[in-house]
């Protein structure tokens, strides 16, 4: 086992501690204040709509800025809640996922606006927790048969099984959880000055946001809007 495998067994208990919200519950109350909009942020569609105008009416770059917009809120984000470290982790942990979470479900879900998806669709709420398990994480459950096809599948399936609410929600949030503690073993084991983890953490989150977005855009074909 790698010394990074073996700090991050030790957090990942830890983070279940101070982040008991992150479970199934959590993922499905956060794709929802994604969507109508949380915060500062304006809703999903909306936001993408401005997006959209701003780019004369052309929906393929009008995605390319909203995927742009949200990997820099992600390395933004990122870099906040990396700049401590495991003294501040109760605090920070908590805050990383939640944050890391709305910026995902929020920039998905603006691209499957604009590509024509009804996003009030259960089945389409599905379908943008899933893309954010990246496309090789899809592929394995697809192979091992825990779904019967990938995001755009489950996006325009003749109805919606409820059954897969659960369990893509749960792998949705240890996804999450995993991608933070990983990321916090690497830091805690390649940078202990403290400012240089925001800078980890900035890179980190900004990257894999900005992998979902190429993966939501290849996954997500237009409908009609």
């Amino acid at each position: 086992m790698s010394v990074r495998s073996a700090i991050a067994g030790k957090l990942i208990p830890d983070v279940h501690r101070v982040a008991p919200n992150a479970n199934r519950t959590f993922i499905h109350q956060t794709l929802a204040r994604a969507i109508s909009g949380v915060g500062p942020l304006p809703p999903a569609a909306q936001a993408a709509e401005k997006q959209l105008r701003e780019q004369g009416g052309d929906v393929e770059k009008g995605i390319h800025e909203v995927i742009e917009n949200h990997v820099r809120l992600s390395a933004a984000q990122g870099f906040v809640t990396n700049i401590g470290g495991l003294v501040t982790m109760a605090a920070t942990v908590p805050a990383n996922i939640s944050g890391l979470a709305v910026l995902q479900c929020r920039m998905v879900a603006g691209i499957a606006h604009l590509r024509g998806y009804d996003l009030d669709d259960p089945r389409v709420r599905n379908a943008v927790l899933l893309t954010m398990l990246g496309e090789d994480t899809v592929k394995g459950l697809v192979k091992k048969r825990r779904i019967p096809g990938p995001p755009m599948v489950i996006a325009t399936a003749p109805t919606h099984d409820a059954s897969l609410d659960s369990m893509i929600a749960g792998e949705v949030t240890n996804a999450l959880v995993t991608r933070v503690v990983g990321k916090r073993a690497a830091k805690t084991v390649a940078r202990r000055v403290p400012i240089a983890g925001g800078f980890y953490g900035a890179g980190s989150d900004g990257y894999s946001t900005w992998q979902i977005g190429r993966y939501a855009t290849r996954e997500l074909a237009p409908r009609a809007r």
